[in-house]
């Protein structure tokens, strides 16, 4: 096998170029993943562009891809096998799948399906849309109630679709971009709001008289952050799933957060899950064909071109949803 790979490496705030490193070695209990595709998180952006958990530059080769499919060569004595072909899901801080090869613990891979219908890219959605499933876990029963979910990413969008498979009666999508907006209704949203900022949550005040039982924060900013304190009702509860921008501090209205008795939570962990069981369960909507991914999934690139992948993610136009990038 080659000694040698190429990887991505982010050598300053939005600056990403391809780089050739030597293949990792697996230690014990880790196996070596031959990378086949991976796709780009928002929270990726937030760490390249805006540095967050960021101490220095350069960041490490592969780092910080955290979504990603690939094939086993080299078991290294594990439970797993050689040609298993496995969705890799590590631990952010840990993650490098934005590179031909990694390394890394059998608890953060889940075997794919044997026979699927399904693509490979599609079925590579199961990472995020499993973080989603996690994070709603702890949401309290959702039958006939009215949600808000800010942001038409694909976060946003498979959050639409698991509040509708739990039971919400409304859900309500922001985004100023009119494509994610689109697309959201396919995912289960009732109603869509283009705008931003007092805009939106103007809106939403319209639709519901004093706000929505549940707000999910599915973009990571400070500004969304606390407006999801004015979207909500008393006695609500608010899910911070977006990642922030930066390590800085966020300003917090406690005053109104004490006010309305809000509850919140922000969910991260789901690839510490006993037995990663959420990945699996959004592994199994996809590859049953529960959720359709044709319009998340929207555009690839080759890891030769992953200046150009970040762009598109950056820029989210051309009907830009997730961007996939491939090894091969």
């Amino acid at each position: 096998m080659t000694q040698s790979m190429l990887a991505m490496q982010a050598f300053d705030k939005g600056d990403v170029r391809l780089t050739e490193v030597p293949v990792p070695t697996p230690t014990d209990g880790q196996v070596l993943v031959k990378m086949e595709l991976a796709s780009i998180c928002g929270s990726d952006l937030h760490i390249v562009d805006y540095g967050w958990l960021v101490e220095e530059y350069p960041l490490r080769p592969g780092y910080p891809g955290h979504e990603g499919i690939g094939t086993i060569v080299e078991a290294n004595g594990t439970d797993l096998k050689n040609g298993d072909r496995v969705l890799v899901t590590p631990a952010i801080w840990g993650s490098l799948c934005f590179a031909e090869y990694q390394a890394l613990g059998t608890n953060f891979l889940t075997v794919l399906p044997e026979a699927s219908d399904q693509q490979p890219d599609h079925l590579l959605m199961a990472q995020q849309l499993g973080t989603v499933i996690f994070a709603a876990k702890r949401l309290p029963n959702l039958l006939g109630q009215t949600c808000v979910v800010m942001g038409q990413g694909s976060a946003g969008l498979f959050w639409n679709f698991v509040l509708k498979h739990l039971g919400a009666d409304r859900v309500i999508a922001i985004d100023p971009i009119a494509h994610r907006l689109e697309i959201g209704a396919g995912f289960g949203s009732d109603d869509r709001i283009g705008e931003t900022f007092d805009a939106a949550t103007r809106g939403v005040l319209d639709l519901t008289g004093e706000g929505a039982d549940v707000v999910v924060e599915a973009i990571g900013t400070k500004e969304t952050h606390g407006q999801a304190m004015d979207l909500v009702r008393p006695d609500g509860q608010i899910v911070w799933f977006g990642v922030p921008q930066s390590a800085e501090s966020i300003p917090f209205d406690f005053d109104t957060f004490f006010r309305k008795r809000i509850a919140a939570y922000s969910p991260l962990g789901a690839q510490d899950e006993l037995e990663l069981s959420s990945f699996r369960q959004a592994l199994k909507w996809i590859n049953e064909g529960s959720i359709d991914m044709t319009d998340v999934v929207t555009h690839s690139f080759p890891l030769s071109r992953i200046d150009d992948a970040f762009k598109a993610a950056r820029k989210r136009e051309d009907g830009a949803v997730k961007i996939v990038v491939t090894m091969g």
